[in-house]
């Protein structure tokens, strides 16, 4: 974060929001892996606990650990929300260039809020013993599903016309934009592997659970050992690559910039139709 404040530009505080969110994401998956299971719960897979039972006080470590896990989620979803919401905007721009724009930080912080409030909301009904902590994981297990599938679909969408935008743009001014092409495609088709791969796993898990919750009344024996860990596995190495992946691009995109800046010979920079300070990542290189 502090590297990417001293090579200035327009868009440092969005990138800076990016480190922000990867490092938050990394503090919240690490406080839940280091913490042993057993300060959370007497049982490794899944049980069901009901608020306030005074016969099962562990009913507090399930509350603690769920909010511990659907925060790192949600700070992890938050990144590429950040990108979607960015590349809507520049997008909108070059497409509908006489449309009104909403402020994209304040899009952000509005989709976030309302997956905030919704945790919130399961949060308090567990609490109100509307249902017990194997309820909590069901909605988040539903809700992450249904954000991977909106992720991938907006990705797809958005990767497609920003690629033709900067192909454009480039064939104009007679300058290169290979290497933000790339760029889009490494986001795109790992963004796209990883929601795919999380919408998969949260809806598996979620038929799992309705089946085992339907058929039994608790989920307790849902999962075996050996499931519960090819579960948590698959789900968090995963978000360790895509962290990794991300950290890469926005380091190797400073990387290019500031050589660039040192040796650009007779390059000059694609023409923005927007003066505004915030329309500077008209450059099209935003998380780029």
């Amino acid at each position: 974060m502090a590297w990417s404040r001293r090579q200035g530009g327009a868009e440092t505080t969005v990138v800076t929001a990016f480190y922000s969110l990867i490092l938050l994401t990394s503090v919240l998956r690490a406080l839940w892996f280091l913490i042993p299971n057993s300060v959370f719960l007497p049982s490794y897979v899944p049980v069901a606990y009901i608020a306030f039972d005074p016969d099962h006080p562990s009913w507090v470590g399930a509350f603690i650990s769920e909010l511990l896990l659907s925060a790192g989620s949600l700070s992890l979803f938050s990144i590429f929300i950040l990108i979607l919401v960015y590349w809507a905007d520049i997008l909108k721009k070059y497409f509908y260039p006489g449309a009104r724009r909403t402020k994209p930080m304040i899009t952000f912080l509005t989709l976030v809020a309302v997956l905030v409030l919704i945790e919130i909301l399961n949060a308090s009904f567990f609490l109100a013993k509307m249902y017990s902590s194997e309820g909590m994981i069901l909605v988040n297990a539903i809700l992450l599903a249904s954000v991977s599938i909106v992720c991938v679909c907006e990705i797809t969408i958005f990767s497609h016309r920003f690629r033709t935008v900067l192909k454009t743009l480039g064939a104009i001014n007679q300058v290169s934009t290979e290497s933000q092409v790339k760029r889009i495609v490494w986001i795109t088709v790992t963004g796209n592997l990883f929601f795919f791969t999380r919408a998969f796993l949260e809806a598996v898990f979620a038929f799992m659970l309705i089946i085992y919750w339907h058929r039994n009344g608790t989920v307790a024996e849902a999962f075996s050992h050996e499931l519960w860990d090819a579960y948590i596995g698959l789900k968090h190495w995963s978000e360790v690559a895509i962290l990794c992946l991300m950290l890469y691009i926005l380091q190797s995109r400073f990387t290019a910039n500031a050589g660039a800046a040192g040796g650009r010979g007779g390059y000059e920079q694609v023409p923005d139709n927007d003066t505004s300070g915030e329309a500077k990542m008209g450059n099209v290189n935003l998380a780029v």
